[in-house]
């Protein structure tokens, strides 16, 4: 292998640290994804570790692919029941395509 597809193949120590980033970068970034987090808004003053941070995160997404889910099965069930003929039917129809 030669020198020219050893540097393509791991970045140079220079171009990692450029990549790297601060503690107080990843302080921030956790506190906006805190900030849309609807229960943290209520405690939004208190500092919450960075961890639990993300377990409420990953919980907030899942209740929302729930969410998404059951809102789906509502939307196809009052489809099936309503008349396919209806120009209503006809524009929810072409908006969920």
């Amino acid at each position: 292998m030669s020198s020219r597809s050893r540097s393509r193949a791991r970045p140079s120590a220079a171009s990692s640290a450029a990549r790297t980033i601060t503690d107080e970068q990843i302080g921030d970034l956790v506190s906006k994804l805190q900030a849309l987090l609807p229960e943290a808004r209520l405690r939004s003053n208190d500092r919450v570790p960075s961890a639990r941070v993300l377990q409420e995160t990953c919980s907030y997404i899942r209740s929302l692919h729930r969410e998404v889910d059951d809102l789906s099965e509502r939307l196809a069930e009052l489809l099936a029941a309503a008349d396919v003929s209806t120009a209503q039917a006809a524009v929810i129809r072409s908006l969920l395509m």
